[in-house]
């Protein structure tokens, strides 16, 4: 199948590579050349905008980082709604439910489906083709682009409607700040009491205080100090904001969340935006005057 994809920056250059692997052609498009160019390497067709991708391609697939970002992209001038070919568009970006239904309401108009398909796993499970692909579409889209979703990971069919991608989504990554969040204090006051950061990590992940930080997040990049897990700061931020506009909608009320929210604000602010999420243990060292460091053992 020729698919099209826009977007290749860390997570979508892994994707994309992994569909040119699995032996399908890619039309790719970024406004990084350098990006692009990596991908023609491998054997994908370069285009010069969104439009040109859906000018050739039935199915395409992007991943961006903001709303704004994939509102233009979709819709604005020379984006793929302008495309001749493009008849499904498959959104792996975050954007919220909002933004999810706008898009589907316009590509309708214009006779193309949109599939709200958020992924979940990091750099890491975009490389291996192990994320968790959150897809809402027809049953029919959904039995179509299921072998090519297949490629990336685990496909979960959430729903039919627009916007449900999106809503597990943000679930998810809400439950994934906190616990890297609350992770960073308990290990803080952990090893300035006077434990060892890797043993209290054995203890919590045989006990039931194991979360997806002390399995993986802690492990990887912060007992080693490289922190370099392989997302940003200022997205897990962007993300816990749509959070909250999910839940404030829903008139779900969320005290935790709202703390969490500002922890992140925090990070965000103080280390920047485009530093690695993990680094905010090094916020909480701070605030706490100790490092949570241990010397590295592989960690699968």
């Amino acid at each position: 199948m020729e698919l099209g994809f826009v977007g290749l920056g860390r997570m979508g250059s892994r994707m994309a590579t992994r569909l040119v692997d699995a032996g399908h052609d890619l039309v790719v498009h970024d406004v990084d050349a350098e990006a692009v160019e990596a991908l023609v390497a491998l054997g994908a067709t370069a285009a010069g905008s969104a439009e040109q991708v859906a000018d050739r391609a039935e199915v395409v697939l992007t991943s961006l980082p903001t709303p704004a970002i994939v509102l233009d992209v979709v819709l604005g001038p020379d984006g793929l709604a302008q495309g001749g070919a493009v008849r499904r568009v498959v959104e792996l970006s975050t954007t919220g439910t909002r933004t999810a239904r706008r898009i589907a309401g316009e590509l309708c108009s214009r006779g193309v489906t949109a599939i709200d398909a958020p992924v979940s796993g990091g750099t890491s499970g975009a490389e291996k083709g192990t994320l968790a692909v959150m897809a809402s579409a027809p049953a029919a889209d959904f039995a179509a682009l299921q072998p090519v979703l297949s490629v990336l990971g685990k496909v979960f069919h959430v729903g039919m409607e627009p916007g449900l991608g999106q809503a597990m989504k943000l679930v998810n990554n809400y439950l994934s700040a906190a616990a890297l969040a609350t992770t960073s204090e308990a290990m803080a006051v952990g090893a300035k009491a006077g434990l060892d950061p890797r043993t209290m990590l054995d203890v919590l992940n045989a006990g039931s205080g194991r979360n997806s930080a002390t399995q993986d997040k802690f492990p990887r990049s912060v007992l080693p100090g490289s922190f370099d897990f392989g997302f940003a700061t200022g997205l897990m931020e962007k993300d816990l904001g749509l959070f909250a506009e999910e839940a404030a909608n829903l008139r779900v009320p969320t005290w935790v969340g709202s703390v969490v929210h500002q922890m992140w604000r925090q990070a965000r602010d103080q280390l920047g935006a485009d530093s690695d999420f993990t680094s905010i243990a090094r916020l909480v060292e701070e605030w706490a005057g100790v490092e949570v460091r241990a010397a590295g053992r592989d960690v699968p």
